[in-house]
């Protein structure tokens, strides 16, 4: 199975973009959207002329905030929303699909803000989120990808003594948050495969021509139980890949 995250940054906005030819381009069997800023009536408009694909989308209250959704060639056994925590399922922030092998999580992460207003907040995110995961697990293996808005590790942007404890992303308390994934069983399928590759982001400032120069951030991931570690044939960065400020993250996996 290809298996696709991305950002898109806006579902209608990109629609515009040729978004449909470059979905025919990467042949997804899974297509997870983040931040469709999109209510579902909406989603299902702006992707009208699809084929081939069930449509599942969750949005946000706020409208024109948020939001994700799963695009999949084949039908899940089931598909849920949210992780039954109140003050954090107001934001169509999680959508789960379960297949025969494994169960398919995408996530949009809240974004600490540049201000560091909801850093306090994104760590009651990490904390109920993973617990969630873990209760999928006990079930069957995970599979989750996404926007987890925080580069893991230096390597994984281009600037990390500048932004070290300065900037939503790299903050200690968000790095803690994704090694508590790691340290629970979780493994990051790019690292994993490319342990040591460098300038592989997957979003970049619209400001100061920061995709132009490559000064970017890889904060979007697929992470899997590591009982289906050993099925995980490639991990892939579509860095050439337009439409948003982020760009797709792949894997391509045994079914």
């Amino acid at each position: 199975m290809n298996l696709i995250s991305w950002n898109v940054n806006g579902i209608r906005a990109i629609a515009q973009k040729g978004f449909f030819k470059l979905i025919e381009q990467m042949n997804p069997d899974v297509l997870c959207l983040q931040e469709t800023k999109a209510q579902d009536d909406q989603v299902q408009e702006a992707l009208a002329e699809l084929k081939g694909y069930h449509i599942y989308s969750n949005s946000a209250e706020k409208k024109g905030y948020s939001g994700t959704a799963i695009l999949t060639k084949k039908q899940p056994i089931n598909v849920f929303f949210d992780i039954n925590q109140p003050a954090h399922d107001k934001e169509g922030r999680v959508t789960t699909a379960e297949f025969d092998n494994f169960y398919l999580v995408t996530v949009y992460v809240p974004n600490s803000k540049a201000d560091l207003s909801r850093l306090d907040d994104r760590q009651n995110w990490d904390a109920h989120f993973l617990n969630f995961l873990k209760n999928l697990e006990s079930k069957k293996p995970v599979i989750v990808c996404g926007d987890f808005n925080v580069a893991h590790r230096a390597i994984d942007l281009a600037r990390p003594q500048a932004n070290y404890n300065k900037s939503a992303g790299f903050m200690q308390e968000e790095i803690d948050g994704m090694d508590n994934f790691m340290e629970a069983g979780f493994v990051d399928t790019f690292r994993y495969k490319y342990p040591e590759k460098r300038d592989a982001y997957s979003w970049w400032s619209y400001r100061g021509g920061a995709r132009f120069k490559n000064v970017g951030w890889r904060i979007d991931y697929f992470l899997t139980s590591k009982s289906i570690l050993e099925k995980v044939k490639e991990a892939r960065i579509y860095q050439e890949i337009n439409g948003s400020d982020h760009c797709p993250v792949g894997i391509e996996i045994e079914n």
